[in-house]
């Protein structure tokens, strides 16, 4: 059984449908990525498994249990973290003070203090910046600490919504090390990011979404070497 599994589901903006009958699966441990051009439903897709927007058909389920239509704390309580574009840190909150919020749903308490200092082991630039004001940091660092946020309360699938946008090509690479790492280490990452190449070589497979419907699957290897992925999002 996959962790995550998004059957049929349609999402839309009013009158306007977005996502039609789109359905693919997240296994245990993975790193898939969800890979389209703008408007084609991908960031649409991880806000309706997150709860802020509601399916108007379809399921959603997480290791078996339904969680369509559910508040964003309670698919929180249920372990899917989402990290989305933007980064949406608190810029007026210390570092610290911004990782902690991303635990307030971890039970017990006692395990935040070595979440944090996972946190840190993880992004060991946070821990030295711990007390400063989160909007003061640079790109790259408001980055990490978004992610080391969504890690915060111990999640069975985190969602990385692009997670390289606006970023130095170093700091793209460190970002990418920071994914490669966690799926070294078992967290399972559902993740949508523009630059494709690097999703398609990072991700165990991939999806490609079209005008709000799923075109093609495979691994990620197979799709960098799909000709039509080839042509239209790699200009090869």
């Amino acid at each position: 059984m996959a962790l995550l599994d998004v059957a049929g589901l349609r999402v839309s903006y009013g009158d306007a449908a977005v996502l039609w009958d789109i359905s693919f699966q997240v296994n245990a441990g993975e790193v898939v990525a969800l890979v389209g051009a703008n408007g084609a439903g991908k960031t649409t897709t991880l806000l309706t498994i997150s709860g802020i927007l509601s399916p108007s058909s379809g399921t959603i389920t997480l290791d078996g249990q339904a969680i369509h239509g559910r508040a964003p704390h309670e698919v929180v309580a249920r372990g899917v973290a989402h990290v989305p574009e933007g980064r949406r840190l608190f810029p007026d909150m210390s570092v610290e003070e911004n990782l902690l919020l991303g635990a307030l749903a971890l039970r017990p308490k006692a395990l935040r203090a070595s979440r944090l200092q996972e946190a840190y082991a993880l992004f060991p630039r946070l821990k030295e910046r711990r007390l400063q004001v989160a909007g003061t940091l640079s790109g790259g660092e408001q980055q990490m600490a978004a992610i080391a946020r969504g890690l915060m309360s111990k999640p069975r699938l985190i969602m990385l919504d692009e997670p390289s946008l606006g970023l130095s090509p170093i700091l793209q690479d460190e970002i990418f090390g920071v994914v490669a790492r966690m799926r070294r280490e078992g967290v399972t990452v559902l993740l949508v990011e523009q630059n494709v190449h690097r999703a398609l070589a990072l991700s165990d497979r991939a999806y490609i979404l079209e005008v709000g419907r799923v075109t093609l699957h495979g691994s990620g290897h197979e799709l960098l070497n799909d000709d039509h992925v080839r042509r239209a999002y790699l200009g090869i």
